[in-house]
């Protein structure tokens, strides 16, 4: 809920946990200070604010704060001061320099997403805590060797940068689960042999919207000169938090077919508003989300709601699909980057299909830290089994469809995210293991 700057004047929010204002503020209230005994969570994104007064340090339970698309061109190094501080957004903003040591010391998640950072403070190494740090969008050339001693780090996003190269040590990290790095001189580039045909936007009547994610609008359409029922994702044409449409796109040519993927008929052309879009065939509406995104609670893990129960029969098959179709993603030289239950579609039969490439990136199968970056992944894939694991029915496992133990499911999610990342299983093997459970 958006309050008023009349509501916050008038001292009618005193003792609020959360407060979020959007009036085209140039300057930060001083009223907030007021909030400070019970203020956690403060959004004012949307405004035109470019700095932070060194009174903000005085809210002491403050724990996440919001500056999305504001003018800072500055990351405000009294943040540091802010002692409960673990998430900082400073999304669509216009920052070139982040200062030394003006990360606040819980810092859990960083979202400098589209700005116009050129280097990362050495400093960022001693964020002991960072699990999520997203960065796409930006100017970045270089990684600084410190941000190695982030080792809790577990979702990062470089995608849509100016890295000239990617550092061996950033696959190595113990636990770097979902990572993105397309958009980048130093990405791997690929020839796309087997491009899909363009179909005009004219041939299409475009019915309902399904769905909106972080890069396009998901719309149910007629193929009039087909008579069938498609699916058109239009790309925004937007940086998103993840990485770059054309990017998504083409992972999604190259990806090819497979089983446990929404199949890709076609680009679309001639969309009115220069739009690039792809056309799919529809998911029947039998199929939903395995889980939901994470939370601010959970930070890099997803949620499931209170009524989600699965069994272990359904565990495994969704496990062995899931493996067969990054199998197939990595032969092939692309890293999913987002390998979640929110971005898995589910039927009553256990069927899943992987959706979602915004996060999806080459590599050079041939390269030396090709081992490295699938294992990457496979520390997601055993995050994933970990977190069904954590929705199914326990007695699911003694009836006669399930031969499997929940100590075997935790074996197997110890072997994928060992911190000893060159340790981890391949994919391969990993589906070789679950074909013998």
């Amino acid at each position: 809920m958006t309050n008023s700057l009349d509501e916050l004047k008038s001292g009618k929010l005193i003792g609020s946990k959360r407060l979020k204002l959007a009036c085209g503020l140039s300057d930060f209230p001083e009223e907030i200070i007021s909030l400070a005994d019970t203020l956690e969570v403060l959004d004012l994104s949307g405004n035109k604010m470019s700095e932070l007064p060194d009174s903000i340090a005085s809210l002491k339970k403050l724990k996440i704060i919001f500056f999305g698309n504001n003018s800072f061109t500055e990351f405000p190094k009294i943040l540091a001061s802010c002692p409960a501080l673990s998430m900082v957004g400073f999304k669509s903003n216009k920052i070139e320099c982040v200062p030394e040591n003006a990360f606040p010391p819980l810092l859990r998640w960083l979202i400098p997403t589209d700005n116009n950072i050129k280097t990362l403070p050495k400093s960022i190494g001693e964020c002991h805590l960072l699990q999520k740090c997203a960065l796409a969008g930006n100017q970045i050339k270089g990684l600084p060797s410190e941000m190695a001693n982030c080792t809790n780090l577990e979702l990062l996003r470089l995608s849509a940068n100016a890295l000239n190269s990617i550092p061996n040590w950033l696959f190595e990290l113990p636990k770097l689960s979902w990572v993105a790095f397309s958009g980048n001189p130093a990405a791997h580039k690929v020839k796309v042999v087997n491009d899909l045909d363009f179909f005009d936007w004219d041939e299409f009547t475009v019915q309902e919207l399904l769905g909106e994610g972080a890069s396009g609008l998901i719309y149910k359409a007629i193929w009039n000169t087909k008579n069938k029922e498609v699916a058109i994702k239009v790309f925004k044409g937007d940086v998103t938090s993840d990485g770059l449409p054309d990017d998504e796109m083409e992972v999604a040519v190259v990806a090819g077919a497979h089983g446990n993927l929404v199949p890709v008929l076609g680009k679309i052309e001639n969309h009115p508003q220069n739009k690039i879009g792809l056309i799919m065939e529809l998911i029947p509406p039998s199929y939903v989300n395995l889980g939901n995104p994470p939370s601010l609670v959970t930070c890099t893990r997803d949620t499931f709601s209170d009524d989600v129960v699965y069994t272990g029969k359904q565990l495994l098959k969704i496990a062995k699909s899931i493996a067969s179709v990054c199998c197939h993603l990595h032969s092939k030289g692309i890293n999913h980057g987002d390998l979640y239950s929110h971005n898995i579609l589910l039927n009553s039969n256990s069927d899943c299909l992987l959706g979602d490439y915004g996060a999806a990136s080459f590599y050079d199968v041939d390269s030396d830290r090709a081992h490295c970056i699938e294992r990457a992944e496979v520390r997601a894939f055993g995050c994933l089994l970990e977190d069904v694991l954590n929705v199914v029915d326990q007695s699911s496992f003694n009836d006669k469809f399930c031969s499997q133990s929940d100590n075997q499911w935790k074996g197997l999610i110890a072997s994928c995210t060992t911190s000893d990342v060159n340790a981890r299983v391949s994919f391969s093997e990993l589906l070789t293991q679950l074909n013998a459970f």
